[in-house]
């Protein structure tokens, strides 16, 4: 029998069902964590871009004109998931618009809401237009016109007309040898052209969205009567507003909330 190739801890953890999390998700950050990237360039160039994130960050809170090149931001970070980002990360970042508007469309339909969401991109050519600035103001629409009768259901009173099953099959990544950048090297990497190329309160608010993961996960854990999946959410509060410290962490423990939140609900899905 050939041995694993994974240490023991990481095998432990794609074992570990005690969080729901798809095993296609597991496999692929898995494939991540094995970027050798991640253990050489990562960490040089997450010191290097926060110390330029935290200098943009400054000088567009300074009382000058604001400016944002949405169209240009999105063109770029698409070319550069085309050439530069792993097939793994690119899969990953394809699933997290799924999961998020898996679960924002179920919380407003079971909430009795119209919010729906149509962010399903299945290749990074479908990322080309307003993805990842509608995908902010998207999750603050949905909180705008939300109500607090978000009331325990039933299971087969719960309403999935708008859920969309996530099938790896339909995401269409074409590999290059170019792509060797992991995920969070990646993210390091655009940090800094987002703060440049949003204005300052469309950056402000970007990076503070995360925060509503836990009024994401109170309301839902309400409706399917688990109030515990509020442990879900890593980032919480969202009344006390954050800078771009501890950008990278946050951001990579909002993707995991949305991948648990998603599983469980895929799970109460299938089993109704």
């Amino acid at each position: 029998m050939s041995k694993s190739k994974h240490s023991p801890y990481l095998q432990a953890i794609s074992k570990d069902s005690s969080l729901p999390l798809e095993q296609a998700a597991v496999t692929l950050w898995l494939k991540d964590l094995d970027n050798p990237f991640r253990w050489t360039i990562r960490p040089l160039l997450q010191f290097l871009f926060a110390i330029l994130l935290h200098i943009v960050w400054l000088l567009k809170r300074l009382p000058l004109p604001q400016f944002s090149a949405h169209s240009f931001l999105q063109k770029t970070i698409c070319w550069f998931c085309t050439h530069f980002v792993s097939p793994e990360a690119n899969l990953l970042i394809l699933r997290h618009f799924a999961t998020e508007s898996n679960i924002l469309n179920f919380m407003a339909e079971n909430s009795n809401q119209q919010a729906r969401l149509e962010l399903y991109p299945k290749s990074i050519n479908d990322m080309l237009k307003d993805s990842f600035v509608k995908h902010d103001q998207e999750l603050f629409d949905c909180f705008i016109h939300l109500e607090n009768n978000c009331q325990p259901l039933m299971p087969e009173q719960l309403k999935w007309q708008e859920w969309r099953t996530i099938n790896m099959d339909q995401f269409d990544v074409t590999k290059r040898k170019t792509q060797v950048f992991d995920f969070e090297t990646s993210h390091a990497l655009f940090m800094c052209l987002f703060c440049l190329l949003l204005t300052k309160e469309e950056y402000r608010d970007a990076i503070n969205g995360f925060n509503l993961d836990q009024s994401i996960a109170i309301r839902i854990g309400n409706i399917i009567g688990e109030p515990e999946i509020v442990e879900y959410a890593y980032n919480k509060y969202p009344q006390y507003l954050v800078g771009p410290w501890n950008l990278g962490q946050r951001f990579l423990m909002h993707g995991f909330f949305t991948e648990y939140l998603y599983a469980r609900l895929e799970t109460i899905r299938t089993e109704t």
